[in-house]
């Protein structure tokens, strides 16, 4: 079956170079990996592209294109290209996604490097402390006079990422866990406060039975673990029956 999609009208002189594009295959691919000729498109303004199926073991759906042109009042083609192209239903590889962009939290192992770029947005200099200042040289020279380690902290955009994050997650307001909690981390005992700006929506969770323990948890999450919650009373356990006393002495058991 032979098929064409044109894009252009094809130049009649290399539409009919069929036989050429064959010869010019066959000096690249052997013979038991060509089909037949499925058809050509017009490329441009004499040149042509001819397909014939590729029977290749494992490339179903691919063909193989070659590309002829001719000279203005020429009588003969000539060829550009040989290439191995897929079809509408040859089996391709997905985009490729840069690693960046696959990596997912949990995925680092003992050893593993997960470097930051130089231009990261969510990283500003040290001395800056995240936020905006008037005179960023003065502060330098303060935070260079006490010796402040960190040479990058979080960027204000870095910040808002990491809160939203975290409040979008299972340690806030949406989780289904928080939904039936008794109350709200921020009623609850266990709740222990951070410092900075987070601090007004975030804390960390201290309680050892709770899920979210060592976590960082928002004021309006919860769980079962709140240390106000108490068992109603369907759900207390079953009080102990009175004691029985046995007032049997040995005299009394003679008797019997």
């Amino acid at each position: 079956m032979t098929t064409a999609t044109a894009t252009k009208k094809a130049d009649a002189v290399g539409a009919r170079a069929v036989d050429a594009a064959r010869t010019a295959l066959l000096e690249s691919v052997d013979v038991v990996d060509i089909g037949e000729h499925l058809g050509h498109v017009g490329e441009d303004e004499r040149v042509v592209t001819h397909f014939f199926a590729c029977v290749r073991p494992g490339y179903k759906g691919w063909r193989w294109a070659v590309t002829v042109a001719r000279a203005p009042r020429a009588k003969a083609v000539t060829v550009d290209e040989v290439v191995l192209l897929p079809g509408d239903e040859a089996i391709v590889a997905p985009e490729w996604v840069p690693w960046r962009d696959r990596i997912k939290p949990g995925d680092l192992g003992p050893g593993d490097l997960l470097p930051t770029e130089d231009d990261d947005p969510r990283l500003v200099p040290g001395y800056t402390t995240g936020d905006e200042v008037v005179d960023q040289d003065s502060v330098r020279e303060v935070a260079d006079e006490l010796g402040f380690g960190r040479t990058r902290v979080l960027s204000l955009e870095g910040r808002d990422l990491a809160a939203q994050r975290w409040y979008d997650g299972s340690h806030g307001p949406d989780a289904p866990i928080a939904q039936s909690a008794p109350g709200s981390c921020s009623t609850c005992g266990f709740l222990v406060r951070m410092a900075g700006p987070l601090s007004q929506v975030f804390g960390v969770c201290a309680n050892a039975y709770a899920n979210d323990d060592g976590r960082v948890v928002s004021f309006d999450h919860g769980c079962g673990a709140h240390s106000e919650a108490r068992l109603g009373k369907k759900s207390r356990p079953q009080p102990l029956p009175e004691p029985v006393l046995d007032t049997l002495t040995w005299d009394e058991l003679d008797q019997f």
